[in-house]
């Protein structure tokens, strides 16, 4: 009899197990999407630095990796996340700007990059804060 009761506790607990894993494999890990942010946010910071440099050509690089890593958070934000929608919203100016940057091209002057630029780095700020993605000591 105590087996019994032992098969049947078994099956009833292997389903919510079961599907608890299941829901935690189709999330994304938290230093996934910190490698991603920190990855965002890298690119941002040079390219509005390059910005300053007057490097054109870099700008239109740093920005064309921050387009890359913003597509990539956008693919793997939760649903669950009560910021998803402000967190998209950001990522998604980051792109726009970004777009902005790239149709100015290499050979615009770093001054009209500029501007877009740090549009750009705003909106990836403000989406690594609605994630939760912000780095509290930078050292």
């Amino acid at each position: 009899m105590p087996a019994v009761m032992l098969v049947g506790l078994a099956a009833l607990w292997f389903p919510f197990v079961s599907d608890e894993n299941t829901a935690r494999a189709s999330e994304p890990s938290s230093a996934s999407l910190q490698e991603q942010g920190d990855g965002l946010m890298k690119n941002v910071e040079e390219m509005v630095a390059h910005g300053g440099m007057g490097d054109a050509k870099a700008i239109v690089h740093h920005c064309g990796e921050a387009t890359r890593f913003a597509e990539m958070l956008i693919k793997h934000l939760s649903r669950s996340d009560p910021n998803q929608a402000d967190a998209m919203t950001s990522l998604n100016e980051v792109i726009r700007q970004c777009k902005r940057v790239s149709d100015f091209g290499i050979h615009a002057d770093p001054g009209l990059l500029l501007n877009p630029a740090t549009k750009v780095r705003t909106a990836a700020w403000e989406s690594m804060k609605l994630l939760g993605l912000t780095r509290m000591n930078k050292g």
